[in-house]
């Protein structure tokens, strides 16, 4: 039973090491206070931005299309600022070349910015556009300079692009209190339409995150299907995969952030996942960059939402947004971990860190029947040793391929059922501790609210502390050790009795490298579990006794 649960920690431990790898996640910034105004900003929902008057007024093409229009001489930037964004638009291409989310920042403390400069400079920066079925243009328009129209409120811009030939408009209208726009394309050739489509290529979201690559998709959300499709990067390896189809919503994500259009209820839709090969410093190494496409009409029309994955901004914009949200397979705990903590957050203690350390005891009391029982468990096994250890001394030189060999592992399960004894009920508290502990690891990787909250001497309950030395996982492996310590062990071996106090070791290298909160939701169930300890030590005699040597009985020889 003990080779088998540390053979179920090591497990454990490897699990949460590569599971950052192998699944959509990440680590666990915006502060708990702006979070609440953005919520708030989000429940209130509007009607949907309307249309700027020039985009309006561009619903069928200009008279003489064929007519050139007069564009800036230079390139320029176009900034669009509001509490929750900054967006830089350059007049060369009429392409966004950042976009920032005032309120939310990266691992280095700086503001998100969701553009890849590295990436864009290869393939070219978010809302570029080119034509369906490799159509040959009379012009680049993303390398044209573009005239220029702001809005009166300074929330909208409008570029527009024409050679004579080439007619090329683009018109963004920002939400000042939503992370939303209004965006519209249209390409035309001549007075004929162009099917279009409007690309964000060369990655996407936050690139300080650890394996921040693997954690960026495309997706989307089929109406008819009910059903959310996440494309890898590696979809696109052979060119562009596309479907087409309705959608609530398509476009890109990462762990914390994501961008996708809402297209009109009823509008077929193309959606083109991309791998664009992008060069990375310091080493130059090629990397697949995922990117989408959009579009497919002349006229690309349709609202976009660039932000947090926020659960309540996400409901607020449209229910099904929630879904991008993954919670992996304890989504069924992981959920309600997420809802809970939000909750005491919120409504009570203001503090994520203090929230967790709550929620933690809350569970540890709802699980105490069981530690009970354990206990009890292990209390009746401890009194059994003797009758153990002459069982195992019976069979000793026997080999484990030996027949006879399977009769020592029936006349202990005989031994336990006649005393009432499950000889795993020991483990049972432990065991229900895993799926907590795997559902504690998603909420800290993919909960965008935990980013950045902070606890007494922790900058970031979702990233490993920011000190060399790290207190939390020291503090977990001391508690570890002492609540070890005060546990009536259920065996007279002293080799099996060292392996299971040394066993503690094993959550350094687990804990050492995990998001803060994690270790501390482990460390505040030590605390509690020492406190239970103690008390059923010394209401219930549970207190472990020195190992007595049994001296095993010798088998009667036949015929005496």
């Amino acid at each position: 039973m003990e080779m088998r649960l540390l053979i179920s920690f090591v497990l454990m431990g490897v699990v949460l090491f590569v599971s950052p790898y192998i699944l959509k996640t990440g680590t666990p910034a915006p502060t708990p206070e702006p979070r609440k105004a953005e919520q708030k900003a989000a429940e209130s929902k509007a009607e949907p931005s309307p249309t700027p008057p020039a985009a309006a007024a561009a619903t069928t093409p200009p008279a003489d299309v064929a007519s050139t229009v007069k564009a800036e001489s230079q390139d320029d930037n176009i900034v669009i600022e509001t509490e929750l964004y900054r967006v830089v638009f350059s007049n060369r291409g009429a392409v966004v070349r950042s976009w920032i989310l005032r309120k939310h920042t990266d691992n280095n403390r700086k503001p998100v910015d969701l553009v890849s400069s590295v990436g864009a400079q290869k393939v070219g920066y978010p809302f570029s556009v080119f034509a369906e079925g490799g159509v040959q243009l009379p012009a680049e328009p993303n390398q044209a300079l573009y005239a220029v129209n702001r809005s009166a409120d300074g929330l909208g811009v409008e570029f527009t692009y024409s050679d004579g030939k080439l007619f090329s408009r683009k018109s963004f209208q920002f939400d000042p209190n939503r992370y939303r726009m209004q965006f519209r394309s249209e390409l035309r050739d001549q007075n004929r339409a162009l099917p279009h489509l409007v690309a964000w290529r060369g990655g996407f979201g936050d690139f300080t995150v650890p394996n921040a690559l693997g954690m960026q998709h495309v997706l989307y959300f089929e109406t008819a299907e009910n059903e959310l499709t996440v494309n890898e990067v590696k979809v696109g390896k052979d060119g562009p995969a596309a479907v087409t189809g309705r959608f609530n919503f398509a476009g890109l994500e990462d762990a914390y952030f994501m961008a996708v259009t809402l297209p009109p209820t009823g509008t077929s839709f193309k959606v083109q996942t991309w791998s664009d090969s992008v060069q990375l410093p310091p080493e130059n190494k090629e990397e697949p960059h995922i990117g989408v496409a959009f579009g497919g009409d002349g006229v690309v029309e349709t609202p976009i939402y660039v932000g947090p994955k926020d659960v309540h901004i996400l409901k607020a914009i449209d229910p099904k947004l929630e879904q991008a949200v993954d919670f992996g397979w304890f989504w069924f705990l992981a959920r309600p971990l997420f809802d809970s903590l939000n909750y005491l957050n919120d409504k009570f203690i203001h503090n994520y860190g203090w929230s967790i350390v709550v929620l933690t005891v809350l569970i540890n009391i709802l699980l105490l029947p069981l530690k009970i029982s354990s206990l009890r468990s292990m209390k009746k096994m401890s009194g059994l040793q003797p009758q153990i250890t002459q069982i195992q001394a019976k069979y000793k030189d026997m080999p484990m391929r030996d027949p006879r060999k399977q009769q020592q592992q029936q006349e202990m399960m005989d031994l336990y059922q006649k005393h009432g004894i499950n000889p795993l009920g020991g483990c049972v508290p432990m065991m229900l501790q895993m799926p907590f502990l795997f559902a504690f690891y998603k909420v800290l990787s993919i909960a965008v609210e935990m980013r950045g909250a902070q606890w007494l001497w922790v900058a970031d309950l979702s990233q490993p502390e920011q000190f060399s030395l790290r207190i939390l996982p020291l503090a977990t492996l001391a508690t570890q050790f002492l609540m070890q310590k005060m546990t009536p062990t259920t065996t007279a071996d002293p080799q099996q009795q060292r392996i299971m106090m040394i066993m503690p070791l094993m959550f350094i290298p687990i804990f050492w490298n995990v998001a803060s909160g994690l270790v501390l939701y482990w460390l505040t169930g030590n605390v509690v579990g020492i406190v239970q300890q103690w008390f059923f030590n010394r209401t219930m005699g549970m207190a472990p006794q020195p190992a007595k040597t049994v001296q095993p009985q010798q088998p009667k020889k036949k015929g005496k």
